[in-house]
């Protein structure tokens, strides 16, 4: 575990700024002000984190270093200031993705840093990938993006069990994680790109 640490910083600084760019740019579709921009930004970032730690026992990350809130800030300012139109037109959903798979498998290792069991921990790394954006889209009164069609929730429960199922089995970091974010990002990426879904209850 003391090996795979030295790459999920990284994975947590990634999950923070596209988490924060995909914030931002549903906020700016909705023609929000800069401060609320900033908001919708770190909302998006830190949603699920706060969570996860809440319920692993951990202190909550950005009350004890600020750096997630000023990188969050950061980003919603540089991002607020690219026009609209020069975005492409499916960058959140890409934004989005990158996030979902990095913050899955950070999830899950911070879990399991603090005694969560395996399975538990696949769970922590779906909510801190999830939630955050779950969080943006009902304050921002937008449809969840949990309700789309395309496999969402499914690809972060990919990347996070197969880190931490790979982990359990011995392999060496930073494989783990490195395989981790590749299937959760690849999957969502296909959704994205393919409209892949799992069946919908037909109802009565």
């Amino acid at each position: 575990m003391d090996e795979i640490r030295s790459l999920l910083p990284w994975l947590d600084i990634a999950g923070l700024a596209v988490f924060a760019v995909s914030g931002t740019l549903v906020a700016v579709r909705q023609r929000v002000d800069l401060v609320g921009v900033c908001f919708f930004a770190l909302v998006t970032a830190v949603g699920g984190g706060t969570l996860r730690d809440l319920l692993i026992d951990a202190p909550v990350f950005w009350m004890h270093d600020s750096m997630p809130i000023i990188l969050s800030v950061v980003i919603a300012v540089a991002a607020w200031l690219v026009p609209l139109r020069w975005w492409p037109e499916r960058a959140f959903e890409w934004f989005d993705a990158a996030g979902l798979a990095a913050y899955s498998v950070y999830g899950a290792n911070k879990a399991m840093l603090f005694g969560v069991s395996p399975v538990s921990a696949v769970a922590a790394g779906v909510i801190t990938a999830c939630l955050g954006g779950v969080i943006r889209d009902v304050t921002i009164g937008v449809p969840s993006i949990l309700m789309r069609h395309e496999l969402y929730v499914t690809t972060s429960l990919v990347g996070a069990g197969l880190f931490v199922g790979l982990d359990q089995l011995g392999l060496p970091a930073p494989w783990p994680a490195a395989l981790g974010v590749l299937a959760g990002f690849s999957l969502r990426g296909a959704a994205i790109r393919w409209k892949l879904h799992l069946p919908a209850h037909r109802g009565s």
